[in-house]
């Protein structure tokens, strides 16, 4: 497995701090994130999936804990749109460069608006897709947001 991607080139460009790690990823599973958690030993809430959606037709990006659910009422208020909807595989993969269940929020093809759920800066640190399956990157929440350009809010569905 290649440990450089352009996830981690976009980290190490913009100097920020982050660890690798590695798991069998396991294509069949129904929640990735969930799978990554556990492969790793850690909480859920720490492993964070990124989903790419369609906010008013265009894309964008909402990063949150594994084992929730995105509001997408909230979502669209967090960037200041008028609805949001998950956009289509093929989509995400042309519009990101990655595969789904690789999907980065570092080192797309082009920046996209981006939110983070904020309690996710609670944590100590946070596990995000390094860029291809299998492979997670450890790092700082506050420098995932630096890194990224993102908005904080509460995004999760209740």
């Amino acid at each position: 497995m290649s440990k450089s991607t352009p996830a981690t080139i976009a980290l190490t460009k913009a100097g920020v701090a982050f660890d690798l790690y590695t798991y069998d990823y396991d294509p069949g599973s129904e929640r990735v994130g969930l799978q990554a958690a556990e492969a790793l030993g850690e909480d859920p809430r720490r492993v964070l999936k990124t989903l790419i959606v369609m906010l008013d037709g265009k894309p964008a990006c909402a990063i949150l804990p594994s084992d929730q659910e995105v509001s997408m009422k909230k979502l669209a208020a967090a960037l200041k749109g008028k609805s949001a909807a998950m956009a289509p595989v093929p989509d995400a993969e042309r519009i990101t460069g990655y595969k789904v269940g690789g999907v980065s929020p570092f080192g797309q093809k082009k920046r996209l608006p981006t939110v983070l759920e904020a309690a996710a800066l609670a944590e100590p640190y946070v596990f995000l897709n390094g860029g291809q399956r299998g492979l997670q990157v450890k790092l700082a929440p506050a420098d995932a947001v630096k890194a990224l350009g993102a908005v904080t809010a509460a995004i999760v569905a209740e």
